[in-house]
């Protein structure tokens, strides 16, 4: 049985400081050993705590948080959990600090809220248990218009969907996967578990970053060659619809294996709408969603793909759908945009 695990709390504001305190000290596995109201102090509670785990505020006085992840990684790698605002600046915010190394993000609770900071003990305990080591490397974006032409010139695409799901790690793993689409990618549909407002940033930030269109998915939007799409954070899920004329569907449900979007839906749709024409690749990430849509997805004839341990920031997601034999091939985050470039080029559907 492992230790509760031991975490420190980092936040200007004393209310912040004592509701985030109240709410990990709730569950019996996490213990929160100190706070601390700016960077200075939270240096010094490192050196003598040694915590598991750093929550941190992204807005701080003279240090913010992003400066401050920025001293830890180079410093001191650990797992950082960023609070943040559900703003477009907060969102953009977390992605950096995402980038830079997080280990995942949370938004600060709205009036009403029934639980505040949802799943925030449970990302906590995620952390302490990876074996992810917190080792920044510092390897600059590939610039799309270069690493990309020469695969936009002999890659030809096919009919086939792509559709992928991620949780926890999925930012820096999506990144690293749509880098390797050329701008004549396959139609590309994605879930990733995110809050409200950051997933039209992270949309933004994928569509700089890759030479294909990335888009916040849109109710109706005509899945095209060439387009990556984002489930929107928040309120509904996303399927795709209409085997004439394929194209996205923003759906009111209640929320899936507690996720709203939720992978599961995404992959049952593309299971039933395109069947073999299909590939589903389930990413790093907490929990089983996806794991049950993906099975369903290569019963349908798809192709499936899932991330494997070693790369995995958390191997949760991609574990239970393996051990449920919906992964057909685990392969290294590295491999995996290349995989399904083969897999969906329109010289291999003629051969399989």
């Amino acid at each position: 049985m492992m230790a509760p695990a031991r975490v420190l709390v980092v936040d200007d504001s004393p209310t912040m400081r004592g509701l985030i305190t109240a709410v990990l000290n709730a569950d019996p596995d996490v213990n929160v050993v100190g706070q601390a109201g700016d960077a200075m102090e939270a240096r010094n509670a490192i050196k003598q705590l040694n915590p598991d785990v750093v929550t941190l505020d992204i807005e701080m006085p003279n240090m913010n948080g992003l400066e401050f992840l920025d001293k830890i990684m180079r410093l001191r790698p650990m797992p950082v959990i960023m609070v943040s605002t559900l703003t477009h600046r907060g969102a953009e915010a977390s992605l950096m600090a995402l980038e830079i190394g997080a280990f995942d993000c949370v938004g600060k609770p709205q009036p009403g809220d029934a639980r505040p900071f949802g799943d925030l003990a449970e990302k906590v305990k995620a952390a302490a248990r990876s074996q992810r080591r917190f080792i920044r490397t510092d390897v600059p974006p590939l610039a799309p218009t270069v690493a990309n032409m020469n695969a936009a010139a002999s890659y030809k695409p096919g009919r086939r969907i792509v559709a992928i799901g991620a949780s926890t790690g999925g930012v820096e793993a999506l990144i690293a996967v749509l880098q390797k689409f050329p701008v004549n990618c396959p139609p590309t549909v994605i879930t990733q578990h995110m809050p409200p407002t950051f997933t039209k940033s992270f949309a933004e930030r994928l569509n700089r970053l890759c030479a294909p269109v990335v888009e916040e998915a849109r109710d109706g939007a005509r899945l095209e060659i060439g387009k990556i799409y984002l489930a929107p954070g928040g309120d509904r899920h996303l399927q795709v619809a209409n085997p004439h004329a394929p194209c996205c569907r923003l759906l009111d449900r209640d929320p899936v294996n507690g996720h709203r979007p939720s992978v599961d839906v995404l992959f049952d749709s593309v299971a039933e709408l395109a069947g073999r024409n299909a590939v589903g690749v389930i990413l790093t990430g907490m929990g089983r969603d996806g794991a049950a849509g993906l099975l369903k997805m290569r019963h349908a004839g798809a192709r499936t793909i899932g991330q494997n341990e070693k790369t995995c920031i958390v191997y949760g997601m991609p574990r239970v759908a393996f051990e449920l034999g919906a992964v057909e091939h685990q392969f290294p985050l590295s491999s995996i945009g290349e995989e399904i470039l083969k897999i969906t080029a329109a010289r291999r559907e003629g051969s399989e």
